[in-house]
């Protein structure tokens, strides 16, 4: 009997201290207007990209005549080459034939060139035999398989081409087949994943430094064609080029760039941006133009801009790639073809399968080509011998990079970075509002609490505010109960939640009597973890919401430094105080520099552990991919992070990092000018020391 009465009393226990418990959580899971948070990001970038869309829709049905639509074209063209060029000079191929390979009825030139000096690309010239003259030529352009044109899928589109009498010439994009950037030379294996993380992780240092994967990729595809017409073989009037999946991406870019180009057949990729984020959302790296959406420029403009010239879309009505977008793209092609009076140059097929090559739609394909090269036959899809790997390697290991002393797209990017942004102090942060798409936050005009917990000697409460897009942002408010002196906006990577335990870092301010304000921002905390994480994504944030916020010009950190600023005025009327101080650990450190720079309230900032600067982001080659999501798109010929820093030396801010390196090594954030003597740097990994120094900070 006393067994079980201590059994009780345990029991009893234990639902005591369970009723005690802190819920942190400010949004309860029956709050259905409420529970949609971690998807609030991507739909705000949606909506921003259907309003800038909607206006490019209302421009374009305005167009009748054959001079508006040229019109149109000239704009477009423009755009294109704003939004991704300048393109380097045109410099020595240089090209090598690695080896010639004979088969039945075609020989194979394996063969490596510089697109760019040092840039290396390899790649076949599958060449029929028995040529009765010079002959017409496509550009086969691969989706994203690892072995690039190696895959059996595209062996099969190659060799039925090469069997009807075409020359084809198939290109390594970067990142597959023998353009490895990432790989072990031991194995000659991928160390960071397959095509899309090939090409997202450089592609996101390039976007940095002020260029672009797409660029690049576009580069190869026109210095393809420039080898191509230095063939005797090849009929430079007759060009035609073609790819699915990726390799549509491709062939659409590079056919929109190279007027050379006389017939272009993308498969399986142009739908239109709208429908491209109702379903799927923005992909990776090299299929977002800088600005693109922002510059009203939508994916129909492809192929708008090579009007009159012969277009084949080809889709799949259960295709990643949304076929309702597909089908309005090709209205759209059918209005500017009839303007010209050549609506015979422009078609669409479609077949029933998803993301896929179909039998029918490749005989399209074929039909197509043999019409508009002004070659003649028979399109039918005919069985092919599959070649092996052996038969198809270019270079001695199968990896160029372990033959030729090749640049890579971070090497490239890196080289962008060397000599820094220009211009004075003052121009350098006017570049960092523009650029990171900073808007200035509307007064706060809803607000609510949902719930209070008193804890020794300061009560914490629950709040939700309105944001930028009109999604609620849930924040806690720590309140001292003998009155506040200080007021502080705490901001952390990991969210509201992450420092506010007992005992820890905000407790140790508010303390010392400060309001601390800690929100979750848009991709943090409770709204974080949404659905949209596509196949690009790394260490928990997704690399595809950053490649958005690029296509409609609002960066992340943009967006949050907004809300912050809103955040602000909340604290500013719950404390009282009209000047604040600014608190962020690690890459919410940008969001902090970026806030601070365009509001007169923070009286103060102190970073821990802040993320250096854009520039060391972008040369060192392995990076922490979560770090992307505070990085801002073509900072780097303008501003970085140690110029906002050094904007806010009369404030006194506050710097704390461990101890990897010193002030005067590149691995802190104190800028290279300035007046390094009014910034508080501490190295220490001490955790007491770190809240020491946080506490005399925040003394008057």
């Amino acid at each position: 009997m006393k067994y079980v009465s201590l059994t009780l009393l345990f029991v009893l226990l234990l639902s005591t201290v369970g009723l005690g418990q802190e819920d942190l959580k400010v949004i309860q899971p029956q709050w259905v207007n409420f529970t949609d948070g971690p998807n609030a990001l991507y739909k705000y970038q949606a909506a921003q990209a259907f309003e800038l869309l909607h206006a490019r829709e209302e421009a374009v049905a305005q167009l009748q005549t054959l001079d508006d639509w040229k019109e149109w074209q000239k704009q477009v063209k423009a755009k294109l080459m704003e939004v991704v060029g300048p393109f380097p000079e045109k410099t020595p191929l240089h090209p090598e034939i690695t080896r010639t390979v004979q088969k039945p009825g075609y020989r194979m030139d394996h063969l490596v060139f510089q697109s760019q000096p040092g840039f290396y690309l390899s790649g076949t010239l599958f060449i029929p035999d028995g040529l009765p003259g010079k002959a017409p030529a496509i550009v086969y352009c691969s989706g994203h398989a690892l072995e690039a044109y190696r895959s059996v899928t595209y062996q099969h589109v190659i060799l039925n081409l090469v069997k009807k009498g075409f020359i084809v010439f198939a290109f390594d994009p970067v990142g597959q087949g023998e353009r490895l950037e990432y790989f072990d030379s031991k194995t000659g294996k991928p160390t960071i994943g397959g095509p899309t993380k090939q090409h997202s992780y450089p592609g996101a240092q390039a976007f940095i430094a002020g260029s672009s994967q797409a660029k690049y990729m576009i580069w190869d595809g026109i210095r393809a064609v420039d080898y191509l017409i230095s063939r005797p073989e090849v009929d430079r009037e007759r060009i035609g080029i073609t790819g699915r999946s990726g390799g549509g991406t491709q062939a659409s870019y590079i056919a929109a760039f190279d007027e050379r180009i006389h017939a272009s057949a993308p498969e399986n990729y142009l739908t239109n941006f709208k429908r491209l984020w109702l379903t799927h959302g923005p992909q990776d790296a090299e299929q977002n133009f800088y600005r693109g959406i922002s510059s009203g420029l939508d994916q129909p403009d492809l192929v708008l801009v090579r009007a009159p010239k012969p277009n084949l879309l080809i889709a799949t009505t259960r295709d990643i790639f949304n076929i309702e977008g597909a089908k309005e793209t090709g209205n759209q092609l059918s209005r500017i073809y009839a303007a010209y009076g050549k609506p015979e140059n422009v078609e669409m097929v479609e077949d029933d399968a998803g993301h896929a090559s179909t039998k029918s739609n490749r005989e399209a394909m074929y039909a197509f080509f043999q019409k508009h090269l002004r070659h003649p036959g028979k399109p039918l899809d005919e069985p092919i011998d599959t070649l092996t790997q052996a038969e198809l390697r270019v270079s001695p290991t199968g990896q160029l990079l372990d033959t030729y002393p090749g640049k890579t797209i971070h090497e490239l990017s890196k080289e962008l970075a060397v000599d820094g942004p220009e211009g004075s102090l003052s121009e350098r942060v006017a570049s960092s509002r523009e650029l990171s798409g900073y808007r200035e936050p509307a007064p706060v005009v809803d607000r609510m609490m949902t719930g209070r917990y008193q804890r020794d000697g300061y009560t914490v409460e629950k709040h939700l505010v309105k944001g930028e897009g009109g999604y609620w942002l849930p924040f806690l408010l720590f309140r001292p109960n003998e009155g506040s002196t200080e007021a502080v906006l705490y901001l952390h990577p990991e969210g509201k939640a992450a420092d506010a335990a007992v005992g820890g870092e905000i407790e140790a301010l508010v303390r010392e009597g400060a309001t601390v304000l800690a929100p979750d921002l848009l991709n943090t905390g409770e709204m974080g973890d949404g659905a949209f994480n596509g196949d690009s994504n790394f260490g928990g944030n997704s690399y595809n919401h950053w490649f958005g916020s690029i296509l409609i010009g609002r960066s992340l950190v943009g967006l949050h430094a907004g809300d912050a600023n809103r955040l602000v005025q909340v604290l500013q009327e719950t404390s009282g105080k009209e000047n604040i101080r600014g608190v962020a650990k690690g890459a919410m450190s940008a969001v902090l520099l970026h806030a601070a720079n365009y509001s007169d309230a923070y009286q103060s900032i102190a970073l821990i552990d802040p993320m250096i600067s854009y520039r060391e982001l972008v040369e060192r080659k392995e990076y922490d991919p979560s770090l992307i999501a505070y990085s801002v798109a073509n900072a780097l010929p303008y501003y970085d992070l140690p110029d906002l820093l050094e904007n806010l030396v009369d404030r006194n801010p506050l710097v704390i990092q461990g101890t990897f390196g010193s002030p005067s090594e590149s691995g802190s954030l104190l800028p290279e000018r300035g007046h390094l003597e009014k910034i508080n740097y501490v190295q220490t990994e001490d955790p007491e020391a770190r809240k020491a120094y946080l506490k005399q900070w925040l003394q008057p």
